[in-house]
């Protein structure tokens, strides 16, 4: 092999690593957001069963809306309290670490307080 064919193929295995390098940093970077997302699952997943755990120990399983106000002579009187456990719910969720606004419901709360969920609290 000539020494020319020699620095030829050293250069297209130097611009070969280059793209390899590239590509593994991009694929680095993916994996660095998958394994963040999958911890913060993780901690949300760990966060919901205790809070089912409980819920479920205390024997304050919500029923749906419908199954409450089926009864049309309790109707009006339930849907009071409803609407005050509703919010005592969003409230307790919002203390436990959970998203209660529409932009990111049901999420755990990673950076302190949200202003769409106090604003939300506060009507």
């Amino acid at each position: 092999m000539e020494n020319k064919d020699i620095f030829t193929h050293m250069q297209a295995l130097e611009t070969q690593m280059g793209k390899v390098h590239g590509d593994l940093g991009t694929l680095k970077l993916e994996v660095k957001k998958l394994v963040e997302e999958n911890q913060r699952l993780l901690l949300e997943n760990e966060q919901l069963r205790k809070i089912l755990k409980r819920e479920s120990m205390e024997g304050r399983l919500p029923l749906p809306t419908a199954e409450r106000t089926a009864d049309p002579l309790l109707a009006g009187k339930e849907a009071i309290d409803v609407v005050g456990e509703g919010y005592d719910n969003l409230a307790r969720l919002y203390h436990e670490g959970f998203h209660i606004c529409n932009v990111y419901y049901g999420h755990l709360r990673t950076e302190g307080d949200c202003l769409f969920c106090l604003s939300f609290l506060n009507k």
